[in-house]
This record gives C-alpha cells, structure tokens and sequence, in this order.
C-alpha cells in the first residue's frame, strides 16, 4: 500500500509550484512599495528555478506576467527584454552553428586537426583540447563534447589493443571479452593438452604487466575525457557567442551603461578573452600531463618502437573516419566561405583602433555604427536559406513525380527548430527582464545604497556560507545580473561611467532588508 510519504513526493512538483507563491505572498502584501513586490519575484523564480519545479525557459516568463499584474513594468517595456539585441546575435550565432553541425563540418575539422598534431600521449591530449577550444567557440559546449568523446573513445580502444588482437581482428570486437584475451599467441596443441589432462575450463593465464598496461589506459583514459571537457569550457570563454554568460555581461553593460561606445563587442571580447583561453588550455594540458601521465616526458611523448605501432593503429583508426566523411562538397565549402566572411565582418565591424566599414558605411549622429554584431550574425543566417547546398545543375536526379528537383538549401526551418535550443534564448530574456525590473522598481537603487551602508554595519565583513540559504540568494542575485546602480554606489564617478574595479557587492537579503525597509518610510 503506497504511504502518506511516498504520494508526497511523487506530487512534489506540483505541491513546490502551489506552496511557493502562496508562502512568499504575504512579503507583497504586507509591506508596500515596488521594491517589495520585485523582490518576491525574484525569490520566487530562484526556487522555482534551484528546485526545476517548472521547465526553466517556462519560469523565465514569470516577469512577462507578474510585473505588469504588480505594476512594475509595461507589458510592452518587459516583452522587449525577451528580444534585445544580446538575444539577436546570439540566436543569429546559432544559425551558422546549427549549419556547421548539419552538414558534419565540425567533424571533418576536428579529425584533420588530429592527423595534422599527432596521436603520441601528449600530442593526443594538445591535440584533442585544442580542437575542441576552437569548435567550442562557435558551437555548443555540449555538442563539441558529444562529438569529441566518441572519437577520442575510439582512439584509445585502438591504441589498448596489442598487435596480436589487431592481427586476429574479424569485424568489431567486443571490449568487455578484449580485456579477458591473453596478450600472447597460443599454440594449437596446448588446448588440447590441457583437455586430456582435465576437462574443466583453465583460465588463461594473465602476462605479468597486463594490470599495470589496465591501469595506465585507465588513466588515459580519464586524462582524455576530461581534457575534453575542460577544453569545451574553456574555449567558449573566447568569443561572445561561445556562451550564454558572455552574452549576459554584454547586454548588461549596454543596459547600465546606455551612453557607453559599445565597448564590448565581438572584436573587443576576443583581443581580451583570446589570449585568457590560450594561457588556461597550455596550463589545463601540462597539469593533466603530470596528473594522469606522469612526469616521464620521455614516455609521453612516446619514443620508441612499441609507441610508434600503438600510434600508428590510432591513425589509422582517425584517417579511416576521415574517409568515411568522403570528399568536401559544396554545401561545406559554401559553409567555410560564410564562417569565414561573419568572423571577418565581426572583427572589423567596429574594432576601435581603426574605423571599422561600420563606422564608415552604417554611422549615426555620433559616428558610431548603426549595425551591431546580432545584424551581421542575421545576415548570414539568411544567407544560410538562401544558398543551395549543390551547384546548379541540369542533370539533377528527377522528382518522384517527373519534375525537376532543386536541390536543398544549406539551411531550413525543420532542422533549425530541431536544434535549436530555445529554452537557453527564453533564459537570457528572463535575465534580462528581472535586471531590468529591479532597476525600474528601486531594488537595485536600495541594495546600492546597503551596500554603501553596509560598511558601518558591525556584521560587514562577514561573508554568508556560499550554500546557506542568504549565500544561495546572494550568488542568485548576482548570477541573474541584479547590479547596483550608478549613482547610489560611491565607486562610480556618474552616469555613463564604467565602475571601478573595487565595487563590492552586498549579498541579496541586505538589499531586500533595506528595500523592505525604505517601503516602510523609514530611512535606508
């Protein structure tokens, strides 16, 4: 018989999307003021989002509705932030890396790269880190790893077996009875010495070094996989669109700092972040190296005529995917050319040291560009359902009808409302909304002036525990980009200055005390 506990928690979802609203209400009810009422849906959509009670893209359209019901913001002033021009060029960016993705194009590069670094134990690591940081900077952390770790798993099963294995190889071998094989040949005639002597199964005997060969591929292994990883985390950090956070900095900057040049753009992110990402994968590889291969460079590097057959079965293990992709069509080629001309059009839109053709072609009152980085993205996003993914060609293969059939574009709707991940779009205008909201409603202007006060407040220098429950809203507040204004701070000179590096910030439950109490009438 199901108990009282168990339909408790099978509910939770629905008993957490009831209870949190109604046990936050009385905050909106009992005191006054906007800056009450942001604050309740800010707490609100924090659980909802640290518990998944409801789909985070669906708990980011909370503002859409609670602000305009608690006289906040417009209706019309919070739809804008779901579509604002960070959300433009990200969503443009992924256009061209949904293309890339299609037509297996980040899959040919990588394995060219691979061939192109080498398959010895140190070069395999640079190898693989390198190409997954470059892939990573256009296309999803996720989708660079979900493609590179089956590659690198195929490299590292061929590279385990021994000569014998490969030499009595018929088709594909199961791993799991590989592991149980002897690394040495076995005569015909010991078989059936063995059977005469006794019928029952012997096991084969195990070569001395068969555990510690086991425990260095282990470590390989792991290495690999994880210097994937890391490579796909660091190398998004390189280009603005390589991530959602990079995204989320510049959008709040344009929102702060509305008088600013555009300081932060695609050029100006990647001369600042390129040089970080290089310096973090060259660490990232050494560590690696000396934690799960030793510091023997000697044998890292692999030289020697046992390494050299292990590398050679993982070339060809790479060169044989390779084939498998055939030759470079079109669509491909058109896909490079395009890739290309937007990572160009990007870097001399606006580049700050020289007039970029924005300045010149496109400016404003001011002489800035009127054309942004999302602009130049939808462009070639168009262009991507506009070209034809095969050369025109009066000899084409005929419709199942007789008619003649053209060939497909590079891109259409199908495949992009297939792999596209809406819900991270929804995420970043949520964000976007409730920075503004606080802004709008006098939160952010009271957790400014808190964080001004907090300096007398005898318990200042304390810092909450990161995982109790005020550290949990202070890393909340400052993840959702809820940051303090510019005049209520005294480390900004002004409007339309950018602050200096010293502002701190004060966690998130002083900001809504001191909001709480400033709605009361008393003084902040």
């Amino acid at each position: 018989m199901v108990n009282l506990g168990q339909i408790l928690w099978a509910y939770r979802r629905y008993l957490m999307a009831i209870l949190f609203p109604v046990v936050l209400l009385p905050l909106p009810l009992v005191v006054s003021g906007k800056e009450s009422k942001c604050a309740y849906v800010i707490i609100l959509m924090a659980l909802l989002w640290c518990t998944e009670t409801l789909p985070l893209a669906v708990t980011a359209f909370f503002p859409l509705i609670l602000f305009p019901m608690m006289a906040i913001m417009d209706a019309s002033e919070v739809s804008i932030e779901y579509f604002r021009d960070t959300n433009v060029l990200f969503l443009g960016g992924l256009l061209m890396a949904v293309a890339v993705e299609h037509w297996n194009l980040h899959k040919r590069i990588a394995l060219r790269v691979l061939l192109l670094i080498g398959v010895r134990p140190a070069f395999l690591f640079l190898g693989f880190m390198a190409v997954t940081a470059f892939l990573s900077m256009w296309i999803s952390n996720t989708a660079t790893t979900a493609m590179m770790v089956p590659i690198a798993s195929a490299v590292l099963e061929q590279m385990h077996r021994t000569p014998e294995q490969k030499d009595g190889e018929a088709g594909s071998v199961n791993i799991s009875f590989e592991l149980q094989e002897p690394n040495y040949p076995v005569t015909e005639k010991e078989p059936q010495k063995l059977c005469e002597k006794d019928s029952s199964p012997v096991p084969p005997s195990v070569p001395p070094d068969h555990h510690r060969k086991e425990r260095e591929h282990l470590k390989l292994s792991q290495g690999l996989s994880l210097s994937v990883c890391y490579a796909a985390s660091i190398g998004g950090m390189a280009t603005l669109t390589g991530t959602a956070p990079n995204l989320v900095l510049q959008g709040q900057v344009n929102s702060l700092f509305p008088d600013n040049p555009r300081v932060v753009n695609f050029a100006s992110w990647f001369t600042f972040a390129f040089p970080t990402v290089i310096i973090l994968l060259l660490l990232t590889w050494i560590w690696l190296q000396i934690l799960f291969l030793g510091i023997n460079f000697w044998k890292n590097f692999s030289w020697g005529e046992k390494a050299h057959k292990q590398e050679q079965a993982a070339y060809q293990v790479i060169k044989v995917e390779q084939k498998k992709l055939g030759p470079m069509s079109f669509a491909e080629k058109a896909i490079i050319f395009l890739f290309l001309l937007l990572v160009v059009l990007w870097f001399t839109r606006e580049p700050g040291f020289f007039p970029g053709w924005g300045n010149v072609a496109f400016p404003n009152h001011s002489g800035e560009s009127m054309v942004s980085d999302g602009t130049v993205a939808f462009f070639i996003g168009i262009i991507l359902f506009i070209v034809p993914s095969e050369l025109p060609s009066f000899s084409q293969q005929q419709g199942t009808q007789g008619k003649f059939k053209a060939p497909v574009a590079l891109l259409n709707w199908n495949i992009v409302n297939k792999k596209m991940p809406w819900n991270v779009f929804f995420l970043l205008g949520g964000g976007f909304a409730l920075a503004k909201g606080s802004e709008v409603s006098g939160l952010s202007p009271v957790a400014g002036k808190q964080a001004d006060s907090s300096s007398k407040h005898p318990f200042s220098g304390h810092c909450p525990h990161p995982f109790s429950p005020c550290g949990c809203l202070h890393r909340m507040h400052q993840q959702c980009g809820h940051h303090h204004p510019l005049s209520a701070h005294p480390c900004f000179h002004g409007p339309g200055h950018l602050p200096q590096p010293t502002l701190c910030y004060a966690p998130l439950y002083h900001g809504i005390l001191s909001s709480l109490h400033a709605s009361c009438g008393h003084p902040a």
